[in-house]
């Protein structure tokens, strides 16, 4: 009853305005027809005016309002909540699901990278070592040739050595043959001297045995 009531209020208040403005537009249709100037109010006046109708047209639209009871003020207000407690979840799970997507490739971001890194340390760790093992065998060339070399001065050395002892042997020997020759010369002329004597000995010999025979 009191919603009737308030709803028949406000269609006359509704009704009231309407011709209130219908009768302002005749009037104005009315003073134009006619051709008479209208006494136009001041500024204040004006203003004034329209502050009251203002605040007439908000009580009339503030009469026009239909509250709604209680039951349904509850029901509204659950509806409500239950709305906005499914587009929580829903946003949560859209959240939720949106973070972890992002912490997935994060973590395969940071696992590419980290393999990226390991992978050139590795290539590097191999280029140092191929460095190294170039650099070991460079120095093991080096000191096989440093090696070749010495043991090349060494048998020079001693091919030298050798020589110069074969030819200080062959000297030794070749002094010792002269002086072995010499000594030979020296007593073959002794043994041709020797008989000479035994020859002139001989004739002496006999020429004593001679003398003795005739004795």
């Amino acid at each position: 009853m009191a919603d009737k009531e308030k709803k028949a209020e406000s269609s006359k208040v509704e009704k009231a305005a309407t011709e209130e403005s219908k009768a302002k537009e005749k009037v104005a249709k009315a003073a134009k027809a006619s051709g008479k100037k209208s006494d136009r109010p001041g500024f204040f006046a004006r203003s004034g005016k329209g502050i009251k109708r203002f605040f007439k047209d908000f009580k009339g639209e503030t009469k026009k309002i239909v509250w709604p009871d209680a039951k349904m003020v509850l029901k509204s207000t659950g509806v409500v909540l239950l709305v906005v407690a499914i587009v929580s979840v829903i946003i949560y799970g859209i959240d939720y699901g949106l973070s972890a997507g992002v912490g997935a490739l994060k973590k395969v971001a940071a696992n590419q990278s980290t393999s990226i890194e390991d992978a050139e340390d590795i290539t590097n760790l191999d280029e140092d070592a191929a460095e190294a093992e170039a650099d070991a065998a460079a120095k093991a060339d080096t000191e096989a040739e440093a090696d070749t070399e010495a043991d090349a001065d060494t048998a020079a050395d001693a091919d030298t050595a050798e020589n110069a002892e074969d030819e200080q042997q062959a000297e030794s020997e070749d002094t010792n043959e002269s002086e072995t020759a010499s000594e030979a010369d020296e007593q073959n002329a002794d043994s041709q001297e020797t008989p000479t004597e035994a020859d002139a000995q001989e004739p002496a010999s006999d020429t004593a045995a001679a003398a003795d025979s005739e004795d």
